[in-house]
């Protein structure tokens, strides 16, 4: 004979409580805090007050006169103009309109320019442009392009500006640069 188990609806939720709670727990992990790393060990001066400290004079240091030969020798400041690269003396402008004037010259000295060197209005017309501008940086024996943006008056005539460049210390060098324009309508 064969026996059979018939289990009751109703039983199911009593009966898989009953499994889950016979069954074994996991255990748990004990926490465990990270150990600080050991203290640094500070170092220990040890004061000796039967020694003394001998006391050192500072002696000046010698002097050495300079020789001829280890003088440095102060560059020269010169610029040479070599070509109008725009806007050709006598060129027709009509009134208004922007001039972009450009030339090259040459580093003809042995000083490099820097920031510090400028290129300063010293007659003629502004034409609208700065007093002052800052020549464009080149070392000694390269040529470079200088520019300026002018703006033509409404009004008609012959329009000369010349420019100079300066050293930092506000001195002029080199040949002067110009533009000479014819304004009409």
């Amino acid at each position: 004979m064969r026996f059979r188990f018939f289990l009751s609806p109703r039983l199911i939720p009593f009966l898989c409580f009953f499994l889950t709670s016979c069954s074994s727990a996991p255990t748990p992990t004990p926490f465990i805090p990270p150990t600080n790393p050991p203290p640094l060990i500070e170092p220990t001066f040890i004061i000796n007050p039967a020694k003394q400290t001998p006391e050192i004079q500072p002696s000046p240091l010698p002097t050495i006169p300079p020789t001829p030969s280890s003088t440095a020798t102060e560059c020269v400041n010169d610029l040479s103009f070599l070509a109008d690269l725009t806007i050709p003396d006598d060129t027709f402008i009509t009134y208004g309109s922007i001039i972009d004037k450009q030339w090259l010259v040459l580093n003809s000295g042995t000083c490099n320019w820097d920031s510090r060197y400028r290129l300063k209005h010293i007659g003629g017309a502004i034409l609208g442009a700065p007093e002052e501008i800052a020549l464009y940086p080149a070392k000694a024996g390269t040529q470079a392009t200088i520019r300026i943006l002018f703006t033509a008056p409404f009004e008609e005539g012959v329009y000369e500006s010349a420019w100079q460049a300066f050293d930092p210390g506000g001195q002029p060098f080199g040949d002067p640069i110009y533009i000479r324009v014819l304004v009409s309508p």
